[in-house]
């Protein structure tokens, strides 16, 4: 999966929270979906973008679906990040220059 179908997944809130449920180990769909106020099969589309995007991964059990969050592509995106993280420091170096001026 090309590496923008992750940035696309990782755009939208819902699927980033999505993403953050299922941190600590894999969930029911119907438990993931009692955490939003949206419907089950709106959760379920926000779910099937992020196994397009191989950030998560579907385990039948049953009558019931558990997903696992898939780190991988995250990782990925980690490492793609990493070069641009000098510029982050220094614009919060900046600021706290700029908070210190203003309170002495």
């Amino acid at each position: 999966m090309p590496p923008h179908d992750v940035f696309s997944a990782l755009a939208n809130p819902v699927r980033r929270r999505l993403l953050d449920a299922l941190r600590d180990g894999p969930r029911a769909v119907n438990d993931l979906v009692s955490e939003f106020e949206l419907s089950r099969p709106a959760v379920s589309e926000h779910l099937q973008v992020l196994r397009q995007a191989n950030l998560v991964k579907e385990e039948p059990r049953g009558r019931q679906r558990y997903y696992h969050l898939e780190p991988q592509p995250l990782d990925e995106v980690r490492e793609w990040l990493h070069p641009f993280e000098h510029y982050w420091r220094a614009r919060m170096r900046s600021l706290r220059d700029l908070l210190d001026e203003e309170n002495p």
